[in-house]
């Protein structure tokens, strides 16, 4: 009896037949030489995509050496050859505006480039790129409570990357070793004061230095090298943060049972919706996935010290 897939088909080990000759282009590789570029002979040519790859790389060129104002003029003039279909080169071009805008100090000029990105958000991967430029527009010009908001989102959205999650902890500490006054008036004021005061900011911070820790952990299982070393010593860091923030040991189990929930490999592939279009992915906030939760747990926002916390959970 034949197994299935055992039997070969007798043509398999036939000669092939003649095709006919086939005609074999030679291809030369064009070779540059090291910043060709900056040339001002490399603009004179009538090719639109080769003027846009020319300003363009001016452009990142001049931002690494930290020439943010030859920089935004060569992106600036980049924008003029990109073709209307070239999404992905006009992204990557207005957020290096974005970036230069900022580091100059046009802060009216980089928020329209951030809006001007978002509305053109489309993905998964767009939605990422962009709230990370938030976040580094936002604390460039010291707004706060929008920086503290993208990172929340940036959790929501990729809530398997232990990164957000110690730079959300990481800005936690900071607000509570330097308190900030608010100067804005109404309602949006008043939230932002709630949201940043020092009871909400420490459990906050606990809470995401666990995350991080538990997160770390599990991708220890395939890491080696300065790869594993890097991430260990962020789990001694955090491990710190927590010991510094003296929470309770009832607390910090709790808020680690919370925090370890959804930290199953099924559940981390089902969830994992990187380049996905944002119409068909659904995003928890931050309130609804995790801090309602630890809310309704019965860990109080106003968790003073009874006791040492033990960092070994």
């Amino acid at each position: 009896m034949e197994l299935f897939g055992s039997n070969f088909d007798d043509s398999v080990f036939s000669e092939a037949k003649d095709r006919g000759s086939v005609s074999v282009v030679s291809y030369n590789a064009k070779c540059c030489e090291p910043e060709w570029f900056c040339e001002s002979a490399a603009l004179d040519t009538d090719d639109f995509l080769e003027k846009q790859k020319v300003l363009k790389f001016r452009g990142d060129l001049a931002t690494r050496q930290g020439k943010y104002q030859t920089a935004l003029d060569a992106y600036s003039s980049c924008m003029e050859w990109i073709a209307d279909n070239n999404l992905s080169i006009k992204r990557d071009v207005l957020e290096g505006m974005a970036r230069c805008c900022t580091r100059l100090g046009q802060r009216e000029r980089a928020m329209c480039l951030v809006d001007l990105l978002s509305k053109e958000a489309s993905n998964t991967c767009h939605l990422t790129s962009l709230l990370l430029l938030k976040v580094t527009v936002y604390q460039h010009f010291g707004l706060i409570g929008p920086r503290m908001s993208s990172l929340q989102e940036l959790c929501s959205l990729l809530p398997f990357n232990p990164w957000n999650w110690y730079n959300l902890g990481k800005m936690c500490l900071q607000l509570l070793d330097h308190p900030t006054t608010f100067q804005e008036k109404g309602k949006d004021a008043e939230e932002q004061r709630e949201e940043l005061s020092e009871d909400r900011l420490r459990l906050k911070a606990c809470t995401c230095f666990i995350r991080t820790r538990l997160l770390l952990r599990i991708l220890q299982q395939q890491q080696s090298s300065f790869v594993l070393q890097r991430n260990q010593n962020v789990i001694r860091t955090a491990d710190e943060a927590i010991a510094h923030l003296n929470l309770n040991q009832t607390t910090l189990l709790t808020l680690t049972e919370v925090m370890s929930e959804d930290l199953n490999p099924e559940k981390m592939r089902e969830d994992y919706q990187d380049g996905k279009s944002l119409s068909s992915v659904c995003v928890q906030s931050f309130e609804e996935r995790w801090w309602n939760k630890i809310l309704l747990s019965g860990v109080p926002e106003a968790d003073g010290s009874h006791g040492p916390s033990d960092t070994k959970l």
